[in-house]
């Protein structure tokens, strides 16, 4: 799995893999009811990196429920009929499952939210719709095809000070020509470190069997 800089078309092969597509395809959503789930915040920075690098932001992701197996196949046929577009359309339907908020936005709806289990602890990935400004959707510029916001928190139950984390600010998942899917990205991933987990979020659900 690799992403693309948009600003420098250039794809390079990222850790974390095919962020998005794993979300969709491969998350383990709890058995609990969503209705049962608690409400947890996940409080994060965010840092830089490459021509970003020095430049820092407070990241807030409040999640009210995970989202179903239910909701993730919706997201996974949206992109098979319509591919990022399509992805897009599919999340702008879906109903809020939590929220994030960057220094100097006033926060959007997250709209995906899955849950995985790893040895470690546990791994929550998020995506949602990434809001047009004004002056972005009145200037038309290339921007706007990067309309997608996903990240990840990799929680470290056992050593708090090893989890970690990834920030996609602005995105669009795509297919290259060698077909294979590619995030190809307006600027360059965010690391997401000091990742304070206030309510253990998740730990009450148990893995779907």
């Amino acid at each position: 799995m690799a992403y693309s800089n948009g600003s420098r078309c250039r794809g390079r092969k990222f850790g974390y893999g095919s962020l998005l597509l794993a979300v969709l395809l491969l998350a383990i959503t709890p058995a609990v009811p969503a209705d049962d789930t608690k409400s947890a915040t996940i409080d994060a920075t965010a840092m830089g990196t490459s021509t970003q690098m020095g430049k820092m932001v407070s990241v807030k992701v409040i999640i009210d429920h995970f989202s179903t197996q239910e909701d993730r196949q919706v997201l996974v046929d949206a992109f098979k009929k319509g591919q990022s577009q399509g992805l897009v359309d599919a999340l702008s339907k879906a109903k809020p499952v939590g929220r994030i908020a960057i220094t100097g936005t006033v926060g959007t709806d997250l709209t995906y939210i899955g849950l995985m289990r790893t040895p470690t602890g546990r791994r929550i990935r998020f995506a949602t719709n990434r809001p047009i400004r004004i002056g972005e959707a009145m200037n038309a510029g290339p921007s706007m095809a990067y309309n997608l916001t996903a990240g990840e928190f990799d929680l470290n139950d056992a050593d708090k000070n090893k989890s970690t984390g990834v920030l996609y600010p602005a995105a669009q998942l795509i297919i290259n020509k060698k077909g294979e899917l590619q995030w190809e990205l307006r600027k360059n991933p965010w690391k997401l470190v000091n990742i304070i987990d206030w309510n253990k979020a998740g730990s009450e659900a148990q893995p779907l069997k």
